[in-house]
C-alpha cells in the first residue's frame, strides 16, 4: 500500500506542491527517504521514529520507503517531519489516507511528539487555499495560517491530539488570525536641531519613496534622521502587510501570527556579507534587502561595506527584486525598498574643518568616497550634505514642526500618487518610468530648459536625468501642484551628486 500526503517546498516566496509517498512493504527492516532531501529532511526518520514511540506506536519490521515527489526538486527544512509521520501512519492503517488527502501538511516533530513551528506556514496556507485544500500546521502558528482567509486550518500542539481529531475523538478549535500591530514610531523629528535642508530632503524621500544619501561629519544627526523616517512614512495597507508578512514567514521571523502595519526598517552592520544583504547562503534565505521589502534599508557608514557587497545592490534597486541563482535552484525574492545611506565625508570625518581635518585633505575625501562606486551613487536620487551641528543650534528650543506634521504632508503626497498610478504597476514616484514618466513628470518649457542645461554641464546619465524628473514630480506633489514647474526641477537638481570639496 502507498499512502500519499501533500506538503510544500519553498522556492523564494513560492510554495510548490510536494507529494509525500510512503510505502510499507515486506523486506529487510529499513526506513529510507528519497527525493533530494537535505540533511534536515533525512534526519526526519529519527524524529518520526521517536515521536511515534512517544505515543505508544512502533514502526513495523518492514521496509518503509518515503519518496518526496517531484524527485528532482530539492527539499529543505524540518517542516517535512509531520507529513512523513502522517504518511507512515496512513500506510500502517492508523490514520485515514482519504481524510489526509484534503490537507496540506507542514510541521516539525519533537521527540516527545510535540509539533514545533517551522518557517513558511503563511505561504503554505496561501498555497493550500489556491489548491482548495485545508492546512495542518503547528498550534503555535495557527494564528499565522488563519490570515490566509477561508482555508480550513487544523493547528495541533502534538501528534496524538491531531490523530484524535482526525478520528473524531477530539475537536481542535479553529485558530483565530493574529493581532494587527499599529505603526511603530521611532524618534521624532523634533529631536533634530537645525539641519533644515536634510529634513526637507528626508520629507521628499518619504513622499516619493526615493533613495537618499546623507554625507556629513560624525555627530551631525544622520543616523537620528534616518531613524525618524519610519515615523513619517504612511502605514502599510492590508495587501502590503500581507506581502511583508510572507517574507517574514519564509525567513522564520513572524512571531505569534502578528501582522504589522509598520514599514520594515532594517539596519545591517557594515560587516554584512553579500548573502546576508541580498539573500542566498547554503539554504537560500531572504537577505536584508528583501526583509526591508516595502520599507527602509538603512546603510550607515556606507564606504565601510565591502565594495562587492554594495555593488550587489545595484540590480535589486533597479528591478525591485533579487534573483539568487544556484546550481540546483533559481530563487526570486521581492526587494521593493527605499535605501537610505549615511557616510562621513572622509575617514577622519571632519573635511573642511581646519581644526579637526587631517593633513591629507582633500585627497583623503576623494579616496574615501571612491569606495562607493559611481553606478551605485547614480541610483541614489537625493544626495544631501549634512553640516556639523553648532553649539548655537544645540541650545535652541525644539522645532515647532515634528514628525506628525511632516507625516501629514507625506500622506497627502502619497495619496496623490496612488490616485494617479491606480492603473499602473508603479506605486510611488520613485518607480515611474517610460510613458508614465513622460505623462506625469514632464516639466514645463522653463523646467525642461534648465534640466537640459544641467544635464549637459554635469554630463548627467540617462538614469540620473530620469531620477531628477521623479524627484521633481514628488516635490510638485508635496506642493499640491498638478504640473512640474521650473522651481520643482531646480530643487530636484540641487540634490544631485557633487564631487568632494575641500
Amino acid at each position: 500500500m502507498v499512502a500519499i500526503v501533500s506538503t510544500v517546498a519553498y522556492l523564494g516566496l513560492e510554495a510548490r506542491t510536494v507529494e509525500v509517498q510512503v510505502q510499507v512493504a515486506a523486506g529487510v527492516p529499513a526506513f529510507v527517504i528519497v527525493g533530494l532531501p537535505d540533511k534536515a529532511v533525512a534526519e526526519s526518520r529519527e524524529r518520526v521514529r521517536a515521536a511515534m514511540a512517544a505515543i505508544g506506536l512502533s514502526l513495523p519490521p518492514k521496509r518503509i520507503t518515503v519518496n518526496l515527489s517531484p524527485a528532482d526538486l530539492p527539499k529543505e527544512g524540518s517542516h517535512f517531519d509531520l507529513p512523513i509521520a502522517l504518511g507512515v501512519l496512513a500506510a500502517m492503517g492508523v490514520a485515514d489516507a482519504e481524510t489526509l488527502s484534503g490537507y496540506v501538511v507542514v510541521g516539525e516533530l519533537g521527540l516527545d511528539a510535540r509539533i514545533a513551528p517551522s518557517p513558511g506556514v503563511l505561504l503554505a496556507a496561501l498555497h493550500a487555499g489556491a489548491v482548495e485544500k485545508g492546512l495542518i500546521c503547528p498550534a503555535a502558528q495557527g494564528a499565522e495560517a488563519a490570515w490566509a482567509g477561508s482555508v480550513e486550518v487544523l493547528a495541533a500542539a502534538d501528534l496524538i491530539g491531531l490523530l484524535n481529531h482526525l478520528k473524531g475523538q477530539q475537536l481542535l478549535p479553529a485558530p483565530q488570525a493574529g493581532e494587527v500591530e499599529g505603526a511603530f514610531h521611532g524618534p521624532d523629528l523634533k529631536q533634530v536641531k537645525g539641519q533644515e535642508t536634510a529634513k526637507r530632503a528626508l520629507e521628499i524621500a518619504a513622499a516619493g519613496g526615493h533613495n537618499m544619501l546623507m554625507i556629513g561629519p560624525p555627530g551631525a544627526g544622520k543616523s537620528l534622521m534616518a531613524a525618524c523616517l519610519p515615523g513619517i512614512l504612511p502605514p502599510l495597507d492590508s495587501a502590503e502587510a500581507l506581502e511583508v508578512s510572507m517574507v517574514a514567514s519564509v525567513a522564520g521571523t513572524l512571531e505569534g501570527g502578528r501582522l504589522t502595519r509598520a514599514r520594515p526598517f532594517r539596519t545591517p552592520h557594515h560587516s554584512a556579507s553579500m548573502a546576508a544583504l541580498t539573500g542566498g547562503g547554503l539554504k537560500v534565505k531572504p537577505g536584508e534587502v528583501s526583509m526591508a521589502h516595502l520599507g527602509v534599508l538603512f546603510l550607515d557608514e556606507l564606504p565601510e561595506f565591502q565594495r562587492a557587497v554594495l555593488d550587489s545592490l545595484r540590480q535589486p534597486l533597479e528591478t525591485r527584486r533579487v534573483s539568487v541563482a544556484r546550481a540546483n535552484a533559481h530563487v526570486t525574492f521581492p526587494a521593493r525598498v527605499q535605501m537610505i545611506a549615511a557616510m562621513n565625508p572622509c575617514r577622519c570625518g571632519h573635511l573642511g574643518d581646519p581644526a579637526l581635518a587631517c593633513a591629507r585633505a582633500p585627497k583623503c575625501a576623494a579616496d574615501y568616497q571612491a569606495k562607493v562606486s559611481g553606478p551605485l551613487l547614480d541610483r541614489i536620487d537625493l544626495h544631501v550634505e549634512v553640516q556639523a551641528v553648532s553649539a548655537a543650534d544645540l541650545v535652541l528650543p525644539p522645532p515647532s514642526e515634528g514628525s506628525a506634521e511632516v507625516a501629514a504632508r507625506v500622506a497627502a503626497a502619497r495619496s496623490r500618487q496612488t490616485q494617479r498610478l491606480r492603473d499602473a504597476q508603479a506605486r510611488t514616484n520613485a518607480e515611474i518610468e517610460g510613458e508614465l514618466l513622460e505623462k506625469h513628470a514632464a516639466p514645463d518649457e522653463a523646467g525642461r530648459a534648465i534640466l537640459a542645461q544641467a544635464a549637459e554641464a554635469t554630463r548627467m546619465s540617462a538614469r540620473g536625468y530620469t531620477r531628477v524628473l521623479r524627484v521633481a514630480r514628488t516635490i510638485a506633489d508635496l506642493e499640491g501642484a498638478d504640473a512640474v514647474r521650473r522651481i520643482h526641477v531646480a530643487e530636484a537638481l540641487s540634490y544631485r551628486r557633487r564631487a568632494p570639496v575641500a
